[in-house]
C-alpha cells in the first residue's frame, strides 16, 4: 500500500454543490442532443462518483429518435457515411460496431443506413449508459413538455405541461430544430387541411400516402426533408412537385470519396478574400482527385473557426447568397437516394421548379390550385395538387412560437444571436440580456447554429455533448476547500498504486492473476472492477488490452476509450504508462506498440503484466520479431524487480528451452509449479522440455495428470492437448491420437483461431504420419474458423497454419488467394508464407519434386514466422511426406536422422543436467542469469 494525496482530493471534488446533497440535472428534450448529453453525464458522473439525478423530459415514447429518427420507412438513410455518427468522439468507429452486432455484420464505415436504426442506437447506448451508471446515477424519463423555466432561490424551476413543476440545479435545452417555418404560406392556404405544415410530425403523411386517388403532391422545399418525402409519396401514377429559389435537389456523395483535402490557411480573410481561398481549394480538390467533395470535406474541421472570424454582417450576407448553395454541397443524399430521386425524375414522377408560391386557391374536387411565380421572372403558371408539403426547413429562433423558448426569451434569460437562428451562448451556456448567465442553463444543438453555423450533425452534436457533460458536473460540484485527509491506496500484483477503492482493487488482482496464470475468469473479474468503478482507467485498458489479444467479448475501442477518458482524470504514472502501451498496440503501428511497451517496463519492471505481453509463451502475442536471446534479455532486465516470482520463473523457464537449455528449463518450470501449481507458462515450458527431449510418455502423463488437476481451469486447454497429442503421435498410438481429437480438439470442443493452430495442425500431423485412418475432418473444424484468418490473416504465424489448412483440404485457389495476400502484407508473409503457399500447391497436385524443393528453400527462414520449433516441425513432417511420396525414401531417411539427433542430443542434455538438478532442488536456488 502507498500514500497518495491526488485521489482522495479528486474524490472531494466530486461532491455535490451546496443546493442539495444529491444535485439534479434537468435534460429538457430526448432525441439526438439529449440522449448523447445524457450518455455523457451518466458515463462521466459514474467514472467521477459523482452522485445525480438526472430527469429527462420528453412526450415521446422512446428516448433517441426525436423528430429525425422517428421514421420507420427503410427508404429514409442518414445522409451522412455510418463511421461519421458515433455518439462518441473519442470512439468513431462506435456505431459501425454497433451495427455489425446488432444484424449488419457485413456494413461498413462507408454504407449509409436507414435512420430508424441509428434512432435505435441512440436508444440502446442510452439505456446501457443508464444501467452502467445505476448507484451513482439515477435517472427518470417525464414524458411530458417543458413549457417555462424560472429561477426561484438557489434553483430552476421548471414548469410542465401537466402542470406539475420539476426543480433542478442544472438544465440543458436539448430541443432540437424548431418545427418547419410557415413564413411563406399564402392566406389561400392557411388553415387547409390539404397542408401538411409540419411533415415529421406523428401522422403528419398519413392520409397522403393513403389517398385513394394519388392526387399530386407539392412539396415546398427542395432540401433533404423534400427527398424524404417524396420518397414516401412516390406512386406510379401520382407526380411529385417541388419548388423552392433554386430549384435545386442536394447534391450526392458518392460511392467510394476520397479522402478529404485540408485547406491551407484561411483565418484573418474577409468574406470575400475567404470567398476567393475557399474556390481555389475546391479547384486544387478537384484537380487531384476529379471531384470537389473532398475539398469541401477538408473544410469541416474549421468551419465554425471560419464562421466565428465573420463579422455579423458578413455571416448574414454569407446565409443570404451562400447559403444554400453551401447547404446543398455540404448535406448530400446518400447514393442510393440519389438514385431513387433520379429514377423519379427521369420516369417523371418528380418534376422539380424554381419558383415560390405566390397564390392558392380551391380547386376541382377538393385540389388546390398553386400558383407558382418563377424565378427568373417568367410568367407565373399554375399547378394542380391534391396536398402541399411545408419542407422548408426548420425557423430560426426569432419569433418561435415554442412556450419553453418564449418563456426564456420574455424572462431576458436567453437572446437570439444576431442572425436569429438560434441562441448567444458561452460555450454553451446560455447567455441573457445583460451579456451573462443568468441561470445554470445550457444548450446545445440547432440552437447554437447561429453562432456554430454547422450545428446540426452527430459529429458537432457529440463534441458539445462531452463539453456541456463537464460543464453541468463542474458546476454541481465546483471545488472544495482542500481539506480532504490522505489515505493510501490499493495496489496491484506487483505493489504498484492503483488510483480505486478496494472492491475495485480487489476484482483488478483478480483478473490479472488469471491472465498470468493463463486460467478462465480473467474477462468477468475485470468487468466486476469497471463495474464497481466506471472510472478505473487500468482495468479498462486490461480488458481492452484482452479483447484485443484474444478475441474476447469486448468492445476494444469502448473500453480503450474509456482508459483513456479515466486516466486522464485520475491515474497514477504507472497507469498512465500502462494504458499508452494498449493504446500503441491497438490502434498505432506494430514498432509503435513494441516502443510503448519496451518504454514502460524500463520505467515499471516489476509490472508482471506488462512483461507477460512482451514475452510470448501461450498467452499474449508478444513483441514482434522477438527471438530467445532477446526474450531472454529483457526477461533478465526485470530479474531484479520480480524479485524470484513463481510468474518470472514460469517465463524463463519457457525462455529457457527456447534456448535449448533443456535442464535449466525444467528445473525452473518444476520451481514454479511447486510455488504455484496452477501456472500455465510453467506448465508450457515443461511441455516443451519433454517434447524437444523425446519424453513421450512421461510428457503425455504429466499433461493429463495436470490437466485433470490444477490446469482444469486454464485457458487454451485445446494447446495443452495438442501437445499431449503430439507424444502420440510419438509413440505411434493411433488410437489415442483420434480419441484425443474426439474428444479435446473436435468442433465441438474447439473454435476460432485456436482450432486453426491445433486442430488443423494436428489432423494434417496425424495424416502426414500415417497416424489417422481414413478421411481427416479438416472440413469441419474449418467451419468454426474465421474468413479473415484463413484468407487474410494479420500474422505471419496465423498464415503459416492457414496454409497448412487449406493444403489439408487440397484447395488450390484458396492456397492462391492466400499466397497473393502474403506477398501484399509483411516482409515475413511475403517471404515466407507466399512461397510456401506456392510449394503446398505443388504438393496438393502431386507435383512431389517441386513440392520439395520449394519447402526446402523455406526450412532456413521458416523461424521468423514465430511460435516454437514443436509448432513449426510441421514444414519438416510436410517434407517427409513429400520425400516419400516422390520416392526419395534415402534423403527422407537423413532427414530423420536429423531430428532424431537433435532430440537425442536434448535428452542427453537433460540426463547430464540430473545431479545439478537435484543440487538445486536441495539448495533451493536455481540460476537465472540471462
Amino acid at each position: 500500500m502507498t500514500a497518495d494525496s491526488s485521489f482522495p482530493q479528486q474524490a472531494a471534488r466530486q461532491r455535490p454543490g451546496p443546493s442539495s446533497v444529491r444535485p439534479t440535472a434537468a435534460v429538457v428534450g430526448a432525441g439526438a442532443a439529449g440522449s448523447a448529453v445524457a450518455v455523457q453525464l451518466c458515463e462521466t458522473a459514474a467514472r467521477r462518483g459523482s452522485p445525480l439525478d438526472l430527469v429527462l423530459i420528453d412526450p415521446a415514447p422512446e428516448a433517441g429518435r426525436g423528430t429525425a429518427y422517428a421514421t420507420q420507412d427503410p427508404r429514409h438513410l442518414l445522409n451522412v457515411p455510418a463511421g461519421n455518427m458515433s455518439c462518441y468522439p473519442d470512439d468513431p468507429g462506435h456505431f459501425v460496431r454497433w451495427l455489425c452486432r446488432h444484424g449488419e455484420p457485413g456494413v461498413t464505415a462507408a454504407d449509409f443506413v436507414p435512420r430508424h436504426q441509428y434512432g435505435s442506437y441512440l436508444a440502446d447506448v442510452l439505456g446501457r449508459a443508464i444501467i452502467a451508471a445505476h448507484g451513482t446515477v439515477r435517472v427518470r424519463r417525464l414524458r411530458t413538455r417543458a413549457v417555462g423555466l424560472t429561477r426561484r432561490g438557489t434553483t430552476t424551476v421548471v414548469a410542465l405541461a401537466d402542470g406539475t413543476e420539476l426543480s433542478a440545479d442544472a438544465v440543458v435545452l436539448a430541443t432540437g430544430p424548431q418545427p418547419q417555418g410557415t413564413g411563406w404560406v399564402p392566406d389561400g392556404l392557411r388553415g387547409s387541411e390539404r397542408l401538411v405544415a409540419d411533415p415529421w410530425a406523428p401522422g403528419a403523411l398519413d392520409e397522403i400516402l393513403a389517398d385513394p386517388c394519388r392526387g399530386d403532391v407539392l412539396l415546398v422545399g427542395t432540401g433533404l426533408t423534400a427527398v424524404d418525402v417524396a420518397l414516401a409519396a412516390d406512386r406510379q401514377d401520382r407526380t411529385v412537385h417541388a419548388v423552392s429559389p433554386s430549384g435545386r435537389l442536394p447534391e450526392a456523395h458518392t460511392v467510394a470519396p476520397p479522402p478529404a483535402v485540408a485547406p491551407g490557411p484561411l483565418r484573418g480573410l474577409s468574406l470575400d478574400g475567404l470567398r476567393t481561398a475557399v474556390l481555389r481549394h475546391v479547384s486544387r480538390a478537384v484537380r487531384a482527385h476529379g471531384d470537389w467533395r473532398p475539398g469541401l470535406d477538408g473544410l469541416r474541421p474549421v468551419t465554425a473557426a471560419l464562421w466565428a472570424s465573420l463579422s455579423p454582417d458578413e455571416r448574414a450576407e454569407f446565409s443570404r447568397r451562400d447559403g444554400s448553395l453551401w447547404n446543398r454541397h455540404r448535406h448530400r443524399m446518400p447514393p442510393v437516394t440519389a438514385e431513387a430521386v433520379g429514377r423519379m425524375r427521369r420516369m417523371r414522377r418528380m418534376r422539380l421548379h424554381a419558383g415560390r408560391v405566390t397564390a392558392v386557391q380551391p380547386g376541382a374536387n377538393g385540389s388546390l390550385r398553386v400558383r407558382l411565380s418563377p424565378a427568373d421572372a417568367a410568367v407565373p403558371y399554375d399547378l394542380s395538387v391534391a396536398w402541399v408539403v411545408n419542407c422548408t426547413g426548420p425557423a430560426p429562433h426569432a419569433g418561435t412560437a415554442d412556450p419553453l423558448w418564449q418563456s426564456l426569451f420574455h424572462g431576458g434569460t436567453a437572446v437570439c444571436e444576431p442572425l436569429g437562428m438560434g441562441v448567444a451562448t458561452d460555450d454553451g451556456r446560455l447567455v441573457g440580456a445583460g451579456g451573462r448567465a443568468a441561470l445554470p442553463l445550457w444548450t446545445l444543438g440547432a440552437p447554437r447554429r447561429g453562432e456554430l453555423w454547422e450545428s446540426t450533425a452527430m459529429p458537432e452534436i457529440r463534441a458539445q455533448a462531452t463539453a456541456v457533460a463537464e460543464a453541468v458536473l463542474t458546476h454541481l460540484a465546483p471545488d472544495p476547500a482542500p481539506a480532504a485527509p490522505v489515505r493510501r491506496l490499493p495496489s496491484d500484483l506487483s505493489g504498484h498504486p492503483l488510483h480505486t477503492h478496494a472492491a475495485a482493487a480487489s476484482a483488478y488482482r483478480a483478473g490479472v492473476a488469471r491472465l498470468l496464470k493463463v486460467r478462465t475468469g480473467a474477462e468477468p473479474a475485470l468487468r466486476r472492477a469497471v463495474a464497481l468503478d466506471p472510472g478505473f482507467g487500468l482495468a479498462h485498458a486490461v480488458l481492452a488490452l484482452v479483447g484485443h489479444e484474444f478475441g474476447a467479448g469486448t468492445d476494444v475501442c469502448r473500453s480503450l476509450a474509456d482508459a483513456q477518458r479515466s486516466v486522464r482524470e485520475r491515474g497514477g504514472d504507472m497507469e498512465r504508462s500502462f494504458v499508452e502501451v494498449v493504446s500503441r498496440r491497438v490502434q498505432g503501428t506494430p514498432e509503435e506498440g513494441d516502443a510503448a511497451l519496451l518504454r514502460h517496463l524500463d520505467r515499471y519492471p516489476g509490472d508482471a503484466l506488462a512483461l507477460a505481453v512482451a514475452v510470448p509463451t501461450i498467452a499474449f502475442s508478444g513483441l514482434r520479431d522477438l527471438d530467445s536471446d532477446g526474450a531472454a534479455r529483457i526477461v533478465g532486465r526485470t530479474a531484479t524487480a520480480q524479485d524470484g516470482s513463481w510468474f518470472h520463473t514460469s517465463l524463463l523457464a519457457f525462455v529457457r528451452q527456447e534456448q535449448g537449455r533443456y535442464d535449466e528449463a525444467g528445473q525452473l518450470a518444476e520451481r514454479a509449479l511447486t510455488a504455484e501449481p496452477a501456472s500455465g507458462h510453467a506448465m508450457h515450458a515443461l511441455a516443451h522440455v519433454h517434447y524437444e527431449c523425446g519424453r513421450h510418455t512421461a510428457g503425455v502423463n504429466r499433461i493429463d495428470h495436470w490437466l485433470g488437476g490444477h490446469g482444469r481451469g486454464a485457458t487454451h486447454r485445446a494447446h495443452f492437448s495438442w501437445h499431449a497429442a503430439l507424444h502420440e503421435l510419438a509413440l505411434g498410438d493411433t488410437d489415442a491420437v483420434r480419441a484425443r481429437f474426439l474428444a479435446q480438439l473436435s468442433p465441438a470442443k474447439v473454435g476460432g483461431t485456436r482450432a486453426l493452430v491445433d486442430s488443423c495442425s494436428l489432423l494434417w500431423r496425424a495424416r502426414v504420419t500415417g497416424n489417422w485412418y481414413g478421411r481427416i475432418p479438416v472440413d469441419e473444424v474449418l467451419h468454426t474458423v474465421p474468413a479473415d484468418a484463413l484468407e487474410r490473416p494479420v500474422t505471419p504465424f496465423i498464415a503459416l497454419h492457414a496454409a497448412v489448412a487449406h493444403l489439408a483440404v487440397g484447395d488450390v485457389p484458396a492456397l492462391y488467394r492466400l499466397r497473393d495476400h502474403a506477398r501484399a502484407t509483411d516482409p515475413v508473409q511475403r517471404e515466407v508464407v507466399a512461397p510456401l503457399c506456392e510449394a503446398f500447391t505443388h504438393l496438393v497436385t502431386e507435383d512431389w519434386d517441386a513440392a520439395v524443393s520449394g519447402i526446402r528453400q523455406i526450412l532456413p527462414v521458416l523461424r521468423k514466422v514465430g511460435g516454437s520449433d514443436a509448432q513449426r516441425d510441421i514444414v519438416a513432417e510436410t517434407l517427409l511426406y513429400a520425400l516419400v511420396s516422390a520416392g526419395r525414401c534415402e534423403e527422407a531417411g537423413q532427414l530423420l536422422t536429423r531430428r532424431q539427433d537433435r532430440r537425442t542430443a536434448a535428452a542427453r542434455l537433460l540426463t547430464a543436467g540430473e545431479p545439478a538438478r537435484q543440487a538445486g532442488a536441495s539448495t533451493g536456488r536455481i540460476a537465472s542469469t540471462p
